[in-house]
């Protein structure tokens, strides 16, 4: 997974910097009442846009993002972008954020703190990525199971043999009846050529996918065969991009992710104070 790759950077005349990103602990959903497997470590914080904390640039300057990206193969103008420390630029790579120095003589991970505010503007960011990434999915390519007239929708990435995936499943009935619109994501964590994939385009490929993913997550067996048309992969691959490290992975409207298992009545709780 990128979150816990090394992710070598690689300056022209310099030689290496090599940076590895470590995701600053965030109330795991354990805490909040519920088991979670596997889950990645994330930084709650207040939703702000964080393009009011970077840098202007100053008037008649030329953009000097292109002379950063000059020193660092693979990177464009556009991946980078000014922080609020002079000489200091945000690298993005999907939902992978990293800081690089304006010459691109070195690199580094973490998460970058406003002291007055205490606003983790990296978190912030990457709240804003996950929320544009999840915009330009189609609802089309979604398990989406909801009320009539839904408060709150979140997205969320499950997987067929996933236990906490399952037990989630079980209240699916509550979450709705509480207002919650679940938008899921197929996302057999084990990869391609295992039988979670299998079974998560046998789903995609049922008749009624719905009824499919409610049998499948009973352990019944699906008499449906894969077919070529489906989107685990692509979902898969979005789950990657957001460095997910276990299942289920809850995505909630402002691009927060919350980790693991969440019973119904914390996730509303949570929603209605702002999550």
């Amino acid at each position: 997974m990128i979150a816990k790759k090394i992710v070598m950077l690689v300056a022209l005349g310099v030689g290496a910097a090599l940076m590895a990103r470590q995701s600053l602990p965030q109330q795991s959903a354990s805490q909040m009442g519920a088991a979670a497997e596997q889950s990645p470590a994330q930084q709650g914080t207040t939703q702000q846009a964080a393009t009011q904390h970077a840098a202007p640039q100053p008037a008649g300057k030329a953009d000097a993002r292109g002379d950063v990206a000059a020193h660092l193969p693979g990177t464009r103008a556009e991946d980078l972008r000014p922080t609020p420390v002079a000489g200091i630029y945000e690298l993005t790579r999907g939902t992978d954020i990293a800081y690089v120095t304006a010459d691109g003589k070195y690199a580094f991970s973490g998460d970058l703190f406003e002291l007055s505010s205490n606003n983790n503007l990296t978190e912030q960011h990457r709240r804003e990525l996950r929320v544009k990434q999840i915009a330009a999915f189609p609802e089309s390519q979604m398990l989406i199971f909801g009320p009539q007239s839904p408060k709150y929708t979140v997205t969320v990435f499950t997987d067929v043999d996933c236990p906490y995936c399952r037990k989630l499943h079980s209240q699916i009935a509550e979450y709705n009846r509480l207002g919650v619109r679940v938008r899921y994501l197929l996302y057999p964590r084990n990869g391609p050529n295992t039988t979670s994939w299998t079974k998560a385009e046998q789903v995609w490929c049922s008749t009624d996918r719905n009824d499919a993913l409610t049998r499948a997550k009973l352990g019944q067996e699906l008499k449906a065969k894969p077919c070529a048309d489906n989107p685990v992969a692509r979902s898969y691959a979005l789950g990657r991009d957001f460095a997910l490290e276990g299942t289920p992975a809850i995505i909630m409207p402002d691009g927060e992710l919350l980790p693991g298992y969440v019973p119904p009545d914390v996730l509303v709780k949570h929603l209605q104070d702002g999550g």
